[in-house]
């Protein structure tokens, strides 16, 4: 007996059977019931609302069965109704999509890209696929230059593109924050690492899901998952903080040295000592300088350049971590150290203008020091009013509009299909980088005007007293 034959003898008895329950009222749902018990996946495939019929007799019943005969027939010749198991597609594996932590993570305006105005088209085209909603990423550290996320929005929005500021507040979090990055779909990592070096691991988690990565005001090193870094020159802001020194000391021998540098996790501390020392040591071999307070420095007195190692051994002595705290705490002990002789004039090379207010507010708590020549980085609010006062005697401007600019073009230039604009290259120990390195502006009372108010960077009335050419 073939299956056909089984199939409609099943058919026939499920109708018998449910006439002999009703024979003057038919009722679809029932019969459909009736038929499922006896047909595999009948009533799946052949639901019906519930239907009453009047009341005509025998005949509509021989009607009903007969429609149905002829459905469970079709269904059989298409093969729906075999007994075989209907296969089945599981679903493929999704992983949930993170957000960025929620205490850190700063969302930005998204911006679209501007479409063009609608027209039909000449000739039948592909599809184009619009961009992700916010194809770039941005992880900046926490601390870092005041305003930078209004002014990642603003570029961001000029250049017609989405994107996502979060700020990082140590290693760990911000690798998290790359991740959840990465997972919500971006196409350019822009990265201000927290540790150079720790910051290969989320670079490389980039590279491998396919996202272009550019180091912003830091390197990242140790890996070759970086496409493009982009910063001031950082050996070029030492040199002007070491140049501004040796000016000040003029002709005169044995002034006293008192160097200091940033954090050894960060790559720029490196770079802006290495920086200094090139225009300082020769003033130090000659005698102009004596350092105070670090023995690994006095002891490399005669090279002209240092190695990492060298370097390393020197920030280890004199680091202030970045934190005024710090800084103020160093400055204070290396002068109570000091012989009262050797503090009537200092030279001071404060890596920063936040560790330079404060290493001046332990020079100015010291009675034996007379006259301070103090260097500094960032153009901070303070430190510009300081330089006016003639407390700290440089600034190093780095114009963080100018940088951001560069990130966002690097940015849209890797979106596009293009490359950025690259003007060297920078070794971060695996690969050398392609790298835009701006130039620094250094600031002294004598153009506090030009580079920093008729810039627009700030106002005249942002500061108190005069300087040359305050309108």
């Amino acid at each position: 007996m073939t299956e056909r034959d089984v199939f409609e003898r099943r058919l026939e008895a499920a109708v018998r059977d449910f006439v002999a329950a009703a024979p003057t009222q038919i009722d679809a749902a029932r019969l459909t019931d009736s038929v499922a018990a006896s047909v595999p996946r009948m009533h799946r495939l052949v639901a019906l609302p519930t239907l009453r019929l009047p009341s005509l007799g025998f005949a509509w019943i021989l009607v009903a069965a007969g429609l149905l005969a002829l459905m469970a027939m079709g269904l059989i010749a298409s093969g729906a109704l075999r007994d075989e198991p209907a296969p089945t597609t599981p679903p493929a594996p999704t992983e949930p999509l993170a957000s960025p932590p929620a205490l850190v993570a700063t969302p930005v305006a998204q911006t679209p890209l501007p479409s063009p105005a609608a027209s039909p088209p000449a000739s039948p085209s592909p599809p184009t696929p619009s961009p992700a909603a916010t194809p770039i990423g941005i992880v900046i550290p926490s601390g870092w230059v005041a305003g930078e996320e209004a002014r990642f929005r603003e570029a961001l929005a000029a250049a017609g593109y989405g994107g996502t500021v979060v700020v990082s507040s140590d290693v760990t979090t911000e690798k998290a924050q790359v991740q959840a990055l990465i997972r919500q779909g971006i196409e350019v990592l822009v990265l201000c690492p927290q540790d150079s070096a720790a910051a290969a691991a989320a670079a490389d988690d980039a590279r491998a899901a396919g996202v272009r990565v550019i180091a912003n005001g830091r390197p990242i090193l140790g890996t070759a998952a970086v496409d493009v870094y982009v910063d001031f020159d950082n050996g070029k802001v030492g040199a002007a903080m070491g140049q501004y020194l040796v000016e000040q000391a003029g002709a005169a021998r044995g002034h006293s040295l008192y160097l200091y540098a940033g954090a050894a996790s960060d790559n720029n501390a490196f770079r802006i000592l290495a920086g200094a020392w090139r225009r300082l040591q020769p003033k130090i071999l000659d005698g102009t300088f004596v350092i105070r307070n670090s023995p690994a420095a006095a002891a490399l007195r005669a090279k002209p350049a240092l190695s990492r190692d060298e370097l390393a051994r020197i920030i280890d002595e004199v680091t202030t971590n970045w934190d005024a705290g710090t800084a103020r705490t160093l400055a204070a002990a290396n002068l109570a150290s000091s012989r009262t002789a050797d503090k009537r004039t200092v030279f001071v090379l404060a890596p920063n203008d936040t560790t330079a207010r404060a290493i001046g507010e332990a020079i100015a708590a010291d009675a034996a020091v007379t006259e301070a020549h103090l260097t500094g980085q960032d153009a901070d609010r303070a430190s510009v009013q300081a330089v006016v006062d003639g407390s700290q005697g440089m600034t190093v401007f780095k114009d963080p509009r100018t940088r951001v600019e560069a990130v966002v073009a690097a940015a849209v230039a890797f979106l596009g299909g293009g490359s950025p604009a690259v003007n060297t290259t920078f070794a971060n120990g695996t690969i050398d980088v392609p790298s835009m390195l701006l130039a620094p502006v250094t600031v002294t009372r004598d153009n506090v005007q030009a580079a920093l108010i008729d810039t627009g960077y700030y106002r005249a009335s942002d500061f108190t007293g005069s300087w040359p050419g305050r309108q």
